[in-house]
């Protein structure tokens, strides 16, 4: 249906005696703004004619400043997006378009969107063009891997401590009496025995760390947490790094673990330290990790097992300008033993991706060449007398921003 046609539905129907009048974009404009999708109009030339407040925020550009521009001088002309404009004005149909990557040096908003144009009638050669984005299924989609792989890696936690760590014991006591009556060569061959099965406890130990354990849920001022992660990396790790603020001075509490909130945050500091001091970034004065903190609506999320919506509006982001993420491992990067390090064990984000989930969280990372983020995206603690924490906390006053 054209937004003509909406506009005429939500006018209601006339008297028998009255004549349907032309609908003007001004009329139709207040159907336009209300929509939450991005809706733009553009006219013959591709101009911007008209954009709600949803287009604005994904094009990072006022209405005034679009109404100045026309669209290819946000995306380049043979791109898909033109062909399906071309493809309506010829028809003069709907056609719709998925899975269209837009990108662009002169585009703030990149990533994967679903294009729907429709005939615009009040305009010559005018069109109404509506995108989605695409990235947050595809981040919920991604997200339940993660919880997937975390689960697998918590039955693969307890079986070892089950089945490894008991057997292990022994075969360390039996080197240790070997070794007392063992010549000199074979003492080597005992200390070796023990020296690789305490290897093997050290592994199942962490491990242990992805094992299910009541987590005690409360308002975190998660301002506080990043001051202590900014001053545990600047005298340590990242030292030799510039670690920039780009907070939201109005943002309220979290409703998390604080404790596991700092352990997340070192863990995704650290890594972009490593990250930003690649091939000698640092000694060039070039690297950089940039700490911040929004509000924004963010997604709701069914809770299994109940008809309750999570709203996870809290924006935590660890920014830094290192090589980026191989596409290779991309994708499963959130699994154990996924890892890009020379010689790591790869159980380091897929703790995260589990501590993040067992506080109602979501994790996602963009990355490309010179700007890798990693985003946490949160909860509010829920209203007096709402829920609990899975540990039995209930949600009070906390401290909100700095």
């Amino acid at each position: 249906m054209t937004a003509g046609a909406l506009a005429a539905k939500a006018r209601g129907p006339r008297p028998a005696a009255a004549t349907a009048a032309p609908v003007t974009v001004p009329g139709a404009s207040a159907i336009l703004s209300s929509l939450p999708t991005p809706t733009v109009v553009l006219d013959g030339e591709n101009r911007f004619r008209f954009a709600n407040s949803a287009a604005e925020g994904f094009f990072g550009l006022s209405a005034p400043s679009l109404a100045a521009l026309a669209l290819a001088d946000l995306l380049p002309e043979d791109g898909r997006l033109f062909a399906l404009l071309a493809q309506v004005r010829a028809h003069d149909a709907p056609v719709s378009d998925h899975d269209l990557v837009l990108e662009s040096p002169r585009l703030q908003r990149r990533g994967v969107v679903s294009a729907h144009g429709a005939p615009f009638p009040d305009l010559p050669g005018g069109v109404v063009l509506t995108l989605q984005d695409g990235s947050t299924a595809r981040m919920l989609g991604r997200q339940q891997d993660f919880l997937g792989a975390a689960r697998g890696a918590s039955a693969m936690a307890a079986m070892l401590a089950h089945e490894v760590k008991n057997p292990l014991s022994g075969i360390r006591g039996a080197a240790q009496l070997l070794e007392q009556g063992a010549s000199e060569g074979d003492r080597e061959l005992c200390q070796l025995i023990q020296d690789e099965v305490d290897r093997i406890r050290g592994l199942v130990d962490r491990m242990d760390m992805f094992s299910d354990r009541p987590v005690e849920l409360e308002p975190v001022n998660i301002h506080q947490a990043l001051d202590h992660v900014k001053r545990v990396a600047q005298n340590g790790f990242a030292a030799h790094l510039r670690i920039v603020e780009e907070y939201d001075p109005s943002l309220p509490p979290v409703w998390g673990n604080r404790d596991l909130l700092v352990q997340i945050l070192l863990n995704l500091v650290k890594n972009a330290a490593e990250a930003a001091a690649a091939e000698g970034r640092a000694a060039e004065g070039r690297g950089e990790i940039a700490l911040s903190t929004a509000y924004h609506h963010g997604v709701r999320i069914a809770v299994p097992g109940s008809k309750e919506r999570m709203h996870l509006p809290l924006v935590v982001s660890v920014r830094d300008d290192g090589p980026g993420i191989p596409d290779a491992v991309r994708a499963t990067l959130f699994e154990p033993f996924v890892s890009t390090k020379r010689g790591g064990q790869g159980l380091g984000l897929a703790l995260v991706a589990k501590l993040v989930a067992d506080q109602g969280g979501l994790i996602e990372c963009d990355s490309r060449p010179g700007r890798t983020v990693f985003r946490l995206l949160l909860a509010m603690p829920p209203a007096r007398g709402g829920a609990k924490g899975r540990g039995g906390s209930r949600a009070g006053d906390g401290g909100g921003a700095r």
